[in-house]
């Protein structure tokens, strides 16, 4: 088999895990920033110093072994998070694997490699009272407070990721059956229901959209297949620009935590199961593939710890 350099393996790597397992552009792009900057490293530290250069990789694949595999580990120590080293290992884990299927190593010397231990911290997600102030708080007097409510309502009744509901068309809606189809992670398509009171809320944008921008709106922002949010410029709203909104938002109505996208579908998980939803329901509705992935939500509140405390407890 011809030799193959580091760098062209990489790409061929990362086109694979767009054509192959459908991961987004965003994964992709990560993928090969930690790839090529591992690479970098190992580069790095085969040449005598008066020949580094940042940003080369050039090295061959089999200088790739688990010494400088753990090398790169400890050089992260003091830099990166234990997530973040325990993510960056994983990706030179799978692009080593790769590299053994196609034949270029015949071992994956990461294989050997621990992943470090880290504690999954607790999601951050807001009580039911903070969630419903915040989507009360949005004015509904413009054309733009009817698509902001709209959005913070379907993101909360749905538990959707920010992609998911930056994608959404109006075709994938399904109103009369409350549901809507949406394309997660790995292209993977999946049917989520989706309360009513969102859904009244999106008719009231879209009826407000064309009322007040009819002869404006081109013919696409009519069809089935028109994104549900539109930006000023009427292309579709993209997922930083929900984020901002949603920043602004929460600024505005005080709350006391940083509220994300992400923080609506922690909290809309998080409510679930404390109204008694089922865990494996709940990992159906969010769309992951591991039932341990859905388990961190399991966390309950200080009131409810206090409830059972109280109930259950011989000697209070």
């Amino acid at each position: 088999m011809e030799p193959v350099s580091v760098k062209d393996l990489i790409a061929s790597f990362v086109e694979s895990l767009s054509t192959e397992r459908g991961y987004s552009g965003n994964t992709c792009r990560a993928y090969q920033r930690d790839l090529e900057a591992f690479s970098t490293y190992v580069d790095n530290c085969l040449r005598p110093e008066s020949e580094q250069k940042e940003g080369q990789f050039g090295l061959d694949l089999h200088a790739i072994d688990g010494l400088s595999i753990r090398g790169y580990l400890g050089y992260l120590h003091k830099r990166c998070k234990k997530s973040t080293i325990a993510r960056k290992l994983s990706a030179i884990r799978s692009f080593l694997r790769y590299a053994v299927r196609l034949g270029y190593m015949d071992a994956n010397p990461a294989e050997l490699v621990l992943t470090p231990k880290h504690n999954r911290a607790i999601p951050t997600y807001l009580p039911v009272d903070d969630m419903f102030r915040l989507l009360d708080s949005i004015k509904t007097d413009t054309l733009f407070g009817l698509r902001n409510r709209a959005i913070f309502e379907v993101l909360y009744s749905s538990g959707v990721r920010i992609s998911e509901l930056a994608g959404l068309s109006m075709g994938d809606i399904d109103f009369r059956d409350c549901s809507m189809r949406v394309m997660g992670k790995g292209s993977k398509e999946r049917i989520v229901p989706v309360g009513q009171k969102s859904l009244s809320a999106v008719q009231a944008y879209r009826q407000k959209l064309v009322a007040d921008k009819g002869p404006l709106l081109p013919e696409v922002c009519q069809a089935g297949d028109s994104p549900v949010f539109l930006n000023k410029n009427f292309g579709r709203l993209s997922a930083r620009s929900i984020a901002r909104i949603l920043e602004k938002a929460s600024r505005a109505c005080g709350i006391p935590v940083p509220v994300s996208p992400h923080a609506f579908r922690h909290s809309f998980a998080t409510h679930m199961l404390d109204g008694g939803a089922d865990l494996r329901a709940v990992q159906e509705l969010l769309g992951h593939k591991s039932l341990s992935t859905t388990q961190k939500y399991t966390h309950v509140s200080i009131d409810r710890l206090m409830e059972a405390y109280d109930k259950a407890h011989p000697r209070k």
